[in-house]
């Protein structure tokens, strides 16, 4: 896929770009997804005490990575997205606001980073990892994998945590995580539908798939077994999560 703001006329696009138009992503996001910058902002808050170099993995359009560097000014960020539109759309972001020297955008897979224990290019490990509306493309196999590999790149004291969607615990429950989806829409003055008819056909692309939702408790589980000695949730309304945790 190019970089250009425009997919083609099929409307495919990787898992996790969300809209055709790359212009759309950030009014978007926040009109698809309820309190979008309440959760962004929990997540920034719980890396305060470890927040001088970060891993970003999926940094999308930029607004988390926005978000760190705007509230601490001695982090530097290595942000990691496998869409070359993203990370132009970022990096064009980054640069507006003045912090492209403590942002470096780097195009590949998370996903073969995780598979990849050799890989080194990043140089030393992380005081913190982050991410938001990635992960849970991921099977379920391939996320744990990841944790693993999260674990293993933090120095000691550092975090992770990610902010996405969870997979309901029951139908009774996904029932209630729509209908608060749909309350949302209405709030900002139109339909769930609506907002909907500018996203685009998720397809398939290296290790991402469209939704692979997990449930809060397994990845909380997945955590514990890759190595964290702490795990929390932080903030949860309805089916989103900022959840992670620390190694010591």
């Amino acid at each position: 896929m190019n970089s250009d703001s425009t997919v083609s006329p099929a409307r495919e696009i990787f898992p996790g770009e969300v809209f055709v138009n790359t212009a759309d992503f950030d009014s978007g996001i926040r009109r698809l997804l309820p309190k979008y910058d309440e959760m962004l902002d929990v997540l920034v808050g719980c890396i305060a005490s470890s927040n001088q170099r970060i891993l970003e993995l999926g940094c999308g359009t930029g607004e988390l990575s926005l978000k760190v560097l705007e509230c601490y000014p001695y982090a530097e960020i290595v942000a990691v997205d496998y869409s070359p539109r993203m990370l132009d759309f970022a990096r064009a972001k980054i640069g507006a606001a003045g912090y492209e020297s403590r942002w470096t955008g780097i195009e590949l897979d998370f996903g073969e980073w995780a598979n990849n224990p050799n890989f080194s290019g990043w140089g030393d490990k992380f005081n913190a990892c982050i991410s938001s509306l990635a992960i849970h493309h991921l099977e379920d196999e391939m996320k744990l994998k990841l944790f693993q590999r999260i674990r293993e790149s933090l120095n000691a004291g550092g975090c992770f945590w990610n902010a996405d969607p969870v997979l309901s615990e029951s139908t009774a429950m996904k029932d209630i995580y729509q209908a608060a989806r749909e309350d949302w829409a209405l709030s900002q003055g139109e339909t769930l539908a609506q907002v909907r008819a500018s996203v685009g056909t998720s397809v398939s692309y290296g290790y991402s798939n469209p939704d692979r939702l997990a449930t809060l408790s397994a990845q909380l589980e997945m955590l514990q077994n890759a190595g964290f000695e702490t795990v929390a949730v932080p903030w949860k309304y309805y089916g989103m999560a900022v959840f992670g945790g620390f190694v010591n």
